[in-house]
């Protein structure tokens, strides 16, 4: 249960921190965001704040942000279609109701002759029981249509994703994934604040109970001068040294209480893949302060990110197979790996993960935001949009190889974990 809890908190927080990018910025330009979503499929809870309804859904794959204009309106009012219409103070039409009109007795009935909601926003046509005579209603900016009891509001194209310039589309989208980023530096800024952080210094950190430095008589604190007569300065050249030599008795010469000491410490061996390796039992020097932890958290952001960016060369290149991905299964069973080593290591695979999603996002794939992104580059060399359906059916066929795609890695993860 404990393994559950953590990846739906771990899977929610990217997820939803991924779509708040979208969404801030979104809502920065003026887009109107219809919906605020995490997961697909049908809705399990929902809520409406504003102009936006915050749902989560069945189908915990990912999350969206709906923002007006990117697909078809789902409601559209066209000649000879009778709608009731109701009015704000202004004698502005605020409320299109599209069925169930009997429902609404102080609406005023007409049958439609013309409407634009998208530019000149109005709605004209003949009102039910009167004279012939043609009425234009102008339509207020924050309208809504009404349809089964429920509001949607209206988007003049002022509030439209395509009406706004490139730098503010580019934005909407590119924020997500950099919002990914951001919480993943959060987070190591955060363990670097409460557990601290590595420091390459040639300082002894804390031992493990039953390693071989600790039987040597090593102790936490000790700065180590020299390994075999050989000067060090960083932790570094410390565990190379000790990686080098396993099961070879190695002379530490240490500086303990302003007193020099000579320690005599023979590393384990132990098998790491095809290589084996010398360990004595001791975990790095850590330190604790702000700027320090703040300086920590972007080299690690750094750091994981570009390796992460190798990885998935080495996959374009060959160098790795589609059988080492992980879906949603896979990632499950690592959190439960890692969740039994502490909430500290729970925390660095949540940036991890943070920072993979990122990325991901960002390649030039169609239905992702980098394929968004690489559309945007061509309408800024081309001066001009591709068209909007084009774009669209490419999208959709990159969306459907993608839900392939995580159909196959699934099922690997599970022939790899559970047959």
């Amino acid at each position: 249960m404990d393994t559950v809890i953590a990846f739906i908190v771990i899977f929610g927080a990217l997820v939803f921190f991924h779509e708040l990018g979208h969404l801030v910025f979104a809502k920065r330009a003026g887009i109107l965001c219809r919906e605020f979503a995490i997961g697909f499929g049908p809705k399990i809870f929902s809520f409406r704040k504003n102009e936006t309804v915050y749902t989560i859904r069945l189908l915990p794959l990912g999350g969206f942000v709906r923002m007006a204009g990117e697909d078809p309106e789902m409601i559209d009012v066209k000649p000879g279609q009778m709608v009731g219409l109701l009015f704000n103070k202004e004698g502005q039409v605020n409320r299109v109701i599209i069925n169930c009109k009997e429902q609404y007795p102080d609406a005023k009935i007409i049958e439609v002759e013309q409407a634009d909601l998208e530019h000149q926003m109005y709605i004209s046509g003949y009102e039910a029981d009167e004279d012939e005579r043609l009425q234009r209603f102008e339509v207020s900016e924050e309208s809504f249509f009404i349809m089964d009891g429920e509001e949607t509001q209206i988007a003049p194209y002022n509030r439209q994703f395509a009406s706004k310039t490139l730098g503010q589309r580019t934005m909407a989208i590119f924020a997500g994934p950099l919002m990914n980023f951001v919480l993943a530096f959060f987070i190591f800024l955060v363990i670097g604040l409460m557990q601290g952080y590595t420091v390459d210094k040639p300082i002894i950190g804390q031992l493990t109970k039953n390693g071989s430095a600790i039987e040597a008589g090593l102790r936490q604190g000790d700065i180590v001068q020299a390994i075999d007569g050989e000067s060090v300065h960083s932790w570094k050249k410390v565990v190379e040294t000790i990686q080098n030599h396993p099961n070879e008795e190695l002379i530490f010469t240490v500086t303990r209480d302003n007193e020099t000491l000579d320690i005599s410490v023979t590393p384990e061996e132990k098998k790491v893949g095809e290589q084996t390796i010398g360990l004595i039992g001791v975990y790095p020097p850590m330190e604790k302060s702000f700027f320090g932890a703040v300086k920590n958290g972007a080299l690690e952001t750094y750091t994981w990110s570009k390796e992460i960016v190798v990885g998935l060369g080495k996959l374009i290149t060959g160098q790795f197979s589609i059988d080492m991905l992980s879906g949603p299964v896979g990632i499950y069973v690592s959190t439960e790996q890692v969740a039994q080593s502490g909430i500290y290591y729970l925390m660095k695979w949540a940036a991890v993960l943070s920072i993979n999603l990122g990325i991901v996002n960002l390649l030039p794939v169609p239905a992702l935001d980098g394929g968004r992104l690489t559309f945007f580059a061509v309408e800024a060399v081309r001066g001009k949009p591709i068209d909007r359906q084009k774009e669209g059916m490419v999208h959709f066929i990159g969306f459907a190889l993608l839900m392939l795609l995580m159909l196959v890695v699934t099922w690997n993860d599970i022939q790899r974990f559970f047959l």
